[in-house]
């Protein structure tokens, strides 16, 4: 046989060793991502003791493939609309948090001496906190279902998009790009392709796998995503942008499907597997000499990102809103770094912009500050208890007033609202009316002008038949976009309000009505310039025109309203599944966080003891004080279950109580399981045969006061009568002597049997 290929070798090695120290990091209840890591520090050549890697070049491009699907799993656990309805609370935290810590993290550099792009990437990565390990950390702890732990998981979500956009960025920075125009420029760009993909993917997307719904199985809708996956993440290199960029776009995208819990489910192992490779390989960049050499900087940067997420970390969150005592919970759990550092850093080194040493000091840094992570989130409540006495108690009670007076609703005013509803409307309709016009000149054009290379002369000037019907089809196509930009919220309530509120409305709002208008012409005015060189009279003719007949246009208004319809829909097809399946939350949740109470979701494990009792037997508001709202089981939902309800394994739970209430529930079903039998192989079921003795206790009994279904735990399968099958044993038979029976029961049973 052919010698092994070195990609087979070098990836079993990693997958045994990574195997064996997982399962110890498991014992010792740390984070699997520390035992990948260490790991790869085990296979790494700087590990002289032990079996190294021979091609790192492939161990790379397998690690490049992991992020790629790291990220992707990121995005389909992510939405737009959840940003949307998290209010600016948690936005306000995200952006002061990035950049104070960012800021911190380039004055830790600059003290340290080194490069200017070293100072700006560790500012970079000492800005993102660890989604995974802070994740993994409440679930451990218990925290989970607290109220503070779900504003940390909301900013930690809005530091991942932020960290897509910094790589971006980074990208920009290291290529030179660091004049204002072209930083501007870059951020156009982001959001020109971002409003792009996401709108053409929410409605192009759903459509596809709706339509081929009947025909996919798991394997098939496993292959379908992750070739969606693969195919953005090619298109956002060919613009410009990373791989893990277009995989998350394409996440996200998918994310507001229907299918996007299968999906996830499906993608998770090849995940598992990916992103095992990947935290290997910086595993595997780790340096002692290195980490000895800058032992007094990694120190440095330990204790900067410790007290620096305890202090600004604190102080971000209350800017959010949040009271003294949550803001210290939120700040204290965010300390420490983790994926996407080393993500910026890979990103770094692949560029080739900062130093060798920078990886293995930060990946050292993340470990450290990753095994203290458990310590600092118990840290915060006491923190908070020595910290109090010390603030004079009117700061203290203007913090918690500010925290729980803030509105969960506020309206905003009439003008405010419409003038941003119109601008993102035309923002967006611009931005697909952009795209059609690109798409159409740069594509569509050369291949008609090869299939109708005819010209005609028109009043002197020589016009291309190939370049006026692009302009033609392209007009057509994006009407519906321009009469929507036009159109759009004309007649909404908001509209109509400030016309009859008072008559000095009417003319800005007439105004706005033509700003649209203007911007929409000139949409046809490009389209003009671009087909030919008319002057400029006629461009300003032709494109007025146009535009009126599109507004006007009956067939237009109908395209445009069935898109938008067909757009909102698709990305109303998660929550209206959600509705249908009984998984959404009910609308009165917002009311209960006035009263410090909130509702937390539970799953009943399977090996629960709780499975098979009543709410009644339970006796859960008696024990803990908390309520249970509804039971979610095989996608329906049970409102107020009485307490003659039963739970069952795998039933979600929705529960109403406060944090400490929540919490002491949540230990209670955790502990209250039936353990795994650690002597598995001696309850196999046997089938042997019995012959009723002399002496025998059985006979002249029934089956039932015999006891042995009871007492031995033994079934009688059949009477043996010398006939070919054998015969049932009835219930009212008394047992003789030399009845043969069989029996089937577990071997200490059976024995206990055939020794009476």
């Amino acid at each position: 046989m052919g010698e092994l290929p070195a990609l087979i070798q070098d990836l079993a090695l990693i997958l045994v060793v990574a195997g064996i120290v997982t399962l110890v990091f498991k014992k010792l209840k740390q984070p699997l991502v520390l035992g990948y890591i260490v790991a790869g520090f085990l296979v790494s050549p700087h590990m002289p003791y032990t079996a190294s890697v021979v091609d790192m070049g492939n161990i790379h491009l397998w690690a490049d493939i992991g992020v790629m699907f790291l990220l992707f799993s990121l995005g389909l656990d992510f939405s737009f609309k959840k940003i949307l309805k998290m209010g600016a609370s948690p936005i306000i935290s995200t952006v002061s948090i990035i950049f104070c810590m960012g800021l911190l993290g380039i004055v830790a550099g600059q003290l340290f001496g080194w490069s200017k792009m070293d100072c700006i990437f560790l500012g970079g990565m000492l800005a993102m906190s660890s989604t995974t390990i802070i994740y993994k950390a409440f679930d451990d702890l218990g925290l989970r279902q607290q109220q503070f732990a779900g504003m940390v998981m909301s900013v930690l979500i809005l530091e991942d998009i932020l960290a897509i956009v910094m790589m971006v960025m980074l990208s920009a920075i290291a290529g030179g790009s660091v004049e204002g125009g072209q930083m501007l420029s870059s951020v156009l760009k982001i959001v020109f392709f971002l409003v792009l993909w996401l709108v053409v993917g929410i409605f192009a997307i759903p459509l596809f796998l709706r339509s081929i719904r009947k025909l996919v199985n798991a394997e098939v809708l496993l292959i379908v995503s992750l070739g969606l996956c693969c195919a953005m993440a090619v298109f956002s290199t060919k613009v410009g942008f990373s791989s893990a960029f277009g995989a998350f776009i394409m996440g996200s995208i998918l994310a507001e499907t229907i299918e996007a819990e299968r999906i996830e489910k499906l993608v998770e192992p090849v995940k598992n597997l990916f992103g095992a490779v990947f935290f290997v390989s910086v595993g595997m960049l780790v340096d002692p000499n290195i980490i000895v050499s800058y032992a007094l900087p990694i120190f440095l940067l330990v204790m900067t990102i410790l007290v620096g997420q305890s202090v600004l970390g604190s102080f971000s969150f209350m800017l959010g809103g949040e009271s003294l005592k949550s803001a210290m919970r939120c700040g204290f759990s965010m300390a420490q770094i983790g994926e996407f550092s080393f993500i910026i850093a890979s990103l770094g080194l692949s560029l080739g912009v900062i130093s060798d040493f920078l990886y293995p000091v930060v990946v050292a840094v993340s470990v450290i500050t990753t095994f203290l992570t458990p310590y600092m989130i118990r840290l915060a409540t006491p923190a908070y208890n020595a910290l109090e006495p010390k603030l004079p108690s009117r700061l203290i009670r203007s913090l918690n007033w500010l925290s729980m007076s803030r509105p969960h609703s506020t309206e905003k005013s009439k003008w405010k609202q419409l003038l941003t509803q119109m601008t993102i409307y035309t923002v967006v309709y611009g931005i697909l009316s952009l795209a059609v016009i690109t798409l159409m000149f740069m594509l569509f054009m050369p291949f008609l002008s090869k299939v109708l290379p005819f010209h005609f002369t028109l009043f002197g000037t020589t016009y291309s038949v190939a370049q006026l019907l692009t302009g033609l089809l392209t007009v057509l196509f994006i009407s519906p976009f321009l009469r929507a930009m036009v159109m759009k919220k004309n007649h909404s309530e908001e509209w109509k309000t400030l016309w009859r509120e008072s008559n000095r409305n009417r003319v800005p709002l007439l105004f706005t009505i033509l700003v649209r208008a203007v911007i929409a012409c000139s949409f046809v005015f490009y389209v003009c310039q671009h087909v030919a060189h008319f002057a400029p009279a006629v461009v300003i003719t032709v494109g007025i025109v146009a535009v009126a007949l599109i507004v006007q246009s009956r067939g237009v208004k109908r395209r445009s309203i069935l898109l938008e319809r067909l757009f909102i829909n698709n990305l109303r097809s998660r929550d209206i599944e959600a509705q249908v399946s009984g998984k959404r939350r009910p609308l009165y949740e917002g009311r209960l966080l006035d009263r410090d109470i909130h509702i937390a979701d539970f799953d009943i494990p399977q090996n629960s003891l709780w499975a098979g009792m009543s709410l009644m037997q339970l006796g859960l508001g008696r024990r803990y004080g908390v309520h249970v709202s509804s039971i979610l089981r095989g996608g329906n939902r049970l409102n107020i279950p009485d307490g003659k309800d039963l739970l069952f394994p795998l039933d979600r739970i929705q529960v109403i109580g406060s944090d400490a209430q929540l919490a002491a529930m949540s230990a209670a079903l955790q502990k209250e399981v039936r353990h795994e039998d650690v002597e598995l192989e001696k309850r196999e079921m046997k089938l042997r045969q019995f012959i009723i003795g002399p002496n025998n206790p059985f006979i002249g009994k029934t089956l039932e006061e015999s006891g042995l279904r009871s007492d031995y735990n033994c079934m009688v399968v059949g009477l043996e009568e010398g006939k070919e099958n054998l015969s049932p044993f009835k219930p009212s038979r008394r047992f003789e002597e030399g009845d043969i029976i069989w029996l089937v029961g577990e071997e200490d049973d059976l024995n206990r049997v055939v020794g009476l």
